[in-house]
């Protein structure tokens, strides 16, 4: 069996009660009974704070496996879009720099690097299947939109509608024809993802963050995205 997240409460709290008791012989152990006592006091209510993070960012990490969802999302995009081999070679490799408190402590060595390992997404229904294969067929046709202008991924991984302006009155029914669908199959897939691997509709919020972070970084140079402030750029 793998490192689970139990393992991981298991081994903070291990070292949580190392640091505690060096803490406690470092500057607790004094021949002042006064100051001992206060600092006893401060270091358990420090230790129970602690956990208490600790165990909430675990039960966070364990309904909404985020990680797993992102690779997903970068899987199903590169599906429906072919992946474009100038932006795979162009793209920098990055250093994960720790943000939440859960990546410091396994930054730092006190926790599982694994985090997400045992977490398996189901993203092969038949509905999905079904969506992904109308999304692919459709992107030929938005693909132009793109290049022109007209159409963008906004932040909440859909598709919008930019400046239609310079566009044929046919080119303009026919982009909202196809926006309307595209954004119809996408909110449809991210719901389907949510029920086959038993997630809250309250998750949808987080789910359409981590699909539009695939739409936009794998978008090419030129197409318009927005940043998650809601400023619109060229990227």
């Amino acid at each position: 069996m793998g490192f689970t997240p139990y393992d991981f409460v298991a081994l903070c709290e291990t070292r949580l009660f190392t640091i505690y008791h060096y803490l406690f012989r470092s500057y607790a152990v004094e021949h002042h009974p006064i100051r001992r006592n206060i600092m006893k006091n401060t270091l358990h209510m420090i230790f129970a704070l602690a956990m208490v993070v600790v165990v909430s960012c675990i039960t966070v990490n364990i309904y909404f496996p985020a990680a797993a969802i992102q690779k997903a999302a970068d899987e199903i995009v590169d599906d429906i879009r072919g992946k474009d081999q100038d932006l795979e070679q162009k793209k920098p490799e990055q250093k994960q720099v720790p943000t939440s408190l859960l990546e410091r402590l396994r930054y730092n060595g006190l926790g599982a690097s694994e985090a997400y390992a045992a977490v398996d997404i189901d993203v092969s229904t038949p509905a999905i299947r079904g969506y992904k294969e109308s999304m692919k067929n459709r992107f030929p046709a938005l693909e132009p939109f793109y290049g022109k202008g007209a159409l963008g991924e906004n932040n909440k991984g859909l598709v919008e509608i930019r400046n239609a302006d310079a566009l044929s009155l046919k080119e303009r029914a026919d982009l909202n024809r196809l926006s309307q669908q595209e954004n119809s199959d996408r909110s449809a897939l991210y719901k389907e993802i949510l029920s086959a691997n038993k997630l809250g509709p309250d998750m949808m919020g987080q789910t359409q963050k981590l699909f539009a972070n695939s739409w936009r970084s794998k978008s090419r140079p030129g197409w318009w995205i927005q940043q998650d402030n809601g400023e619109w750029t060229k990227k």
